[in-house]
């Protein structure tokens, strides 16, 4: 591990039981009535030909084959010789999944894997029959896993653009990239309404108003699969869709997998949004929610994955989870879940080493009638529909299929051309006083801020791995930064255009461009509790301030998925941009920027907002239809330069008592979070809490101090003297870590070994019944160069392992040792990072 780790932000809220969710006011249900939902006619109809075809491979198959068509395995925890013998239907690659282990693999490795997958499904020699596996991928916002695959703009944006056209040409060219690295189906579009904007998916939505959806749903869907009754439909250049999550999961209260606690006629009104349209437009799966509603979870509810979505609505393709989704249904665990399969669920989706175990427990509980032979036929049936439907059947080999091996369409020019076409249509202009913009491309320009030239920020999550971190601009092969597109729009202009990350100039510039926001998340690490922007770290408003005080025209381009409280930096800026997550053309930004070399306006802002705009950081709860709507920028705002506005100076207090942030960092900069407690414990001794830099235990066996490593006093040093002692970080109340722990992610620490160990040493976490659980890193430490900065990296699943409950953690950090020992810590976090699972410590 090299001594440079990366700084992104990780935008994670850790919920505290210290602030209980008030129960409802009036007894709830989650049992839907169908007969009060509207129908869809749902496309395409069936074929008696495919019919026909399905019932005799039915008719063919054992109940093993049976079982194996409704499990689908993360390619991380499956080799294609397991195919050989566990004829399963389905893989996928999860977000920090690829070819080998390596994430960052170019695409013709992803197209050997698929071939590999493919050979090993269809090699059998005891005359069932033979059933392709189907590779499903998140294809989010373009072929998004693969190196070089154009990345269009995120929900949240395109929501902005107002555009079906446009979104129909992105479906299209994000199929035809996904196939060309040989797979077969993309877990895309996502349709949550999203209402309360703390949820870390914001930016996958693309509105808070179900209409926008149901205007987007049908066009999204052909182009992903062709238009349903043509030829077209899932031809080689069309990819099979999925429409997410059903249902409900934009209504949790801006908490990933929470519970949607509101009536079943909201449900329908706002959260069905558009998945009837999608439904008529062919959409061949559904993806399950991960979230509840009004306290059931959606993975076991037959009362909406049967009832509604498949009787009512008439959907005849399948159902498939999310990610171990299954596992949370009551009495279930991720490794059998009859009643998940019984509510409606046609395929689990598992990720992790016991899929042989939920294969073998699924196979008994089928053998066994728990679940029914006819529930069982009926999934394979509809998986079976859909993969003679795309064609898996009648196509060969992934590489011998008509796109696939073409590299040359990954990252095409025609397909960037029209990236950079949604980047400009989806930026929305919130303030230009005195028509700044559009600027002159013969000017001096100053390109400052963190966010110009980071291709891996602007993309945002979903963006090469799960998170999004981890990246530089060279991951990107085709992409342009908004820096470099800056530098050639001002360049062939004959203007100058400098980067200074800082904002420091010789030369006093005409304007300023500032591009700043929020670093890379996605799903739950995304959730925060409340809209205050950078709560912690003013450096960017402290950079406006500064050129706006020079008397440097300012524009301020924000990088975001979500709308935010910025009201300071609105007021510091003399334009405001909200470019949301644009994606891999940073040239699309400077398309809008500037005039066009004659002086007159090239490309007008068009963008209008699909999500309210914040006054305060509160009112995460901002939805044109709530009572008391009072929104700094409501719905469908944004200026343009045919249409200019203005806008006052903003209100920048904030609201006394309101929930500080978390920003999913333990320890950084020098401090814990606002409320937590960094404190030195040796045995027999009343606990230190370190409320300077510098502390010692009572008889002296563990002291800290404050001690550089980027900047002034951001780490801390721990000197052991002998005896038993600890460090640990305490939170101001107890951690829901489940999701995390779920979600694979580790516990990260930056540590630089200063002395070597005489002892075990250990890290752990203690929860609320005083239980510390801890994994030996005594050999980690130990293979380190005294000196230099290392990461020591353990799964969450490890402490779930050893019996702590990841739903009460009080402690997340604690380092202890019985020993001599001098480390220095500098960051601590819960992070998505490479290491196995089965990593547990030493």
């Amino acid at each position: 591990m090299s001594a440079g780790f990366s700084t992104l932000t990780i935008a994670l809220l850790l919920q505290s039981a210290a602030t209980p969710v008030a129960p409802p006011t009036a007894p709830v249900s989650a049992v839907a009535h169908p007969e009060i939902w509207p129908t869809a006619n749902a496309r395409p109809l069936r074929d008696p030909n495919v019919e026909a075809r399905i019932e005799a491979i039915l008719k063919r198959m054992s109940v093993t084959d049976k079982i194996g068509q409704l499990i689908q395995v993360d390619i991380a925890s499956i080799e294609p010789s397991d195919l050989r013998t566990y004829k399963l239907g389905s893989i996928l690659n999860g977000g920090n999944a690829g070819p080998g282990g390596n994430d960052l693999a170019p695409p013709i490795e992803w197209l050997k894997l698929a071939d590999a997958f493919y050979d090993a499904s269809m090699a059998r020699s005891d005359g069932r029959p033979a059933i392709p596996v189907i590779w499903g991928t998140d294809a989010v916002h373009g072929n998004n896993n693969i190196p070089g695959a154009t990345l269009f703009p995120h929900n949240i944006g395109l929501g902005a653009a107002r555009d079906r056209d446009l979104m129909r040409e992105i479906g299209h060219v994000t199929a035809i990239e996904t196939a060309a690295a040989g797979i077969d189906w993309t877990f895309a579009p996502t349709l949550a309404v999203v209402r309360d904007d703390r949820w870390g998916r914001t930016y996958e939505s693309y509105s808070e108003e179900p209409q926008i959806q149901a205007d987007y749903a049908g066009a999204v869907i052909e182009g992903v699969q062709g238009k349903v009754g043509t030829k077209d439909f899932l031809a080689p250049d069309h990819v099979i869709a999925t429409t997410k999550h059903f249902l409900g999961d934009g209504g949790t209260g801006g908490r990933d997998q929470g519970d949607a606690r509101i009536p079943e006629t909201t449900l329908r009104d706002i959260h069905l949004g558009g998945y009837p349209a999608a439904i008529e437009a062919g959409t061949q799966s559904v993806m399950a929610s991960f979230s509840s509603w009004n306290g059931a979870k959606m993975h076991g509810n037959k009362s909406l994955l049967t009832g509604v979505l498949k009787d009512r609505l008439h959907f005849d393709g399948f159902v498939v989870g999310d990610w171990n989704g299954h596992g949370q249904v009551d009495g279930c665990s991720n490794e059998s879940c009859a009643a998940a399969i019984n509510a409606g669920l046609d395929m689990f989706m598992y990720s992790g080493s016991g899929w042989k175990t939920l294969y073998a427990n699924t196979l008994k509980q089928a053998q066994s009638g728990e679940i029914p032979a006819t529930r069982l036929d009926d999934a394979v049936r509809r998986i079976l529909r859909v993969k003679i439907r795309a064609g898996t059947f009648d196509r060969g080999r992934p590489s011998s299929r008509a796109l696939a091996g073409k590299m040359t369409l990954i990252g095409a020019a025609d397909h960037r051309a029209i990236a950079r076409r949604a980047a400009r249509e989806s930026m929305v202009l919130l303030k230009n006083e005195g028509g700044l913009l559009p600027l002159k491309p013969s000017a001096n320009i100053l390109v400052a801020g963190g966010g110009a030239d980071n291709i891996p920020q602007q993309a945002g999550g979903w963006s090469l791995t799960w998170q999004g971190g981890g990246t530089t601009n060279a991951d990107f092969p085709n992409a342009q930064s908004i820096w470099s597109g800056i530098s050639t729009a001002v360049k062939d202009a004959g203007g100058s255009a400098t980067l200074s990350a800082d904002g420091r100039y010789a030369k006093k510039p005409d304007a300023a461009i500032v591009v700043f926001g929020e670093q890379p998340y996605a799903e739950f690490k995304g959730d925060r509790p409340n809209l205050e922007y950078s709560p912690d770290d003013k450096s960017d408003l402290d950079l406006l301030r500064k050129l706006k005080a020079a008397g440097v025209p300012v524009v301020a381009v924000f990088l975001s998925g979500r709308p935010l409280w910025v009201n300071a930096e609105l007021n510091a800026s003399d334009a405001f941009v909200a470019a949301f997550l644009p994606g891999s053309e940073g040239g699309g930004v400077a398309d809008v920027l500037f005039r066009k070399k004659d002086g007159s306006v090239a490309n007008d802002f068009r963008g209008k907002l699909s999500f309210s705009w914040p006054k305060r950081p509160d009112q995460y709860t901002l939805n044109r239809s709530d009572p008391g709507y009072d929104p700094l920028f409501a719905f469908g705002y944004g200026l343009s330069y045919a249409k200019p506005g203005a806008v006052p100076k903003l209100d920048e207090a904030r609201p006394a008592g309101m929930a500080a942030s978390f920003n999913g960092t333990v320890f950084g900069k020098g401090r814990v979070p606002e409320g937590w407690s960094l404190a030195l414990v040796e045995q027999g001794q009343s606990k230190v809490r370190l409320l300077g830099e510098n502390a010692t235990t009572a008889t002296k066996r563990l002291t800290a101090s404050a001690v550089d490593r980027r900047r002034q006093e951001d780490a801390r040093a721990f000197v052991w003297a002998g005896g038993p002692a600890d460090t640990r970080i305490e939170a101001s109340g107890p951690l829901d870590l489940t999701r995390e722990s779920n979600g694979e992610l580790s516990l990260v620490v930056d540590v630089r070994v200063d002395r070597p160990a005489t002892a075990p040493v250990a890290l752990g976490m203690v929860s609320t019944d005083g239980k510390t659980v801890t994994v030996p890193i005594t050999r980690m430490l130990a293979t380190a160069k005294v000196g230099d900065w290392q990461q020591v990296i353990v799964p969450l699943q490890c402490f779930a392992k050893r019996g702590i409950d990841m739903a009460q953690v009080t402690a997340p950090f604690v380092i202890a040792t019985d020993g001599t020992l001098g480390v220095s810590i500098s960051d601590v976090k819960i992070d998505s990072a490479p290491v196995p699972m089965t990593k547990c410590g030493d």
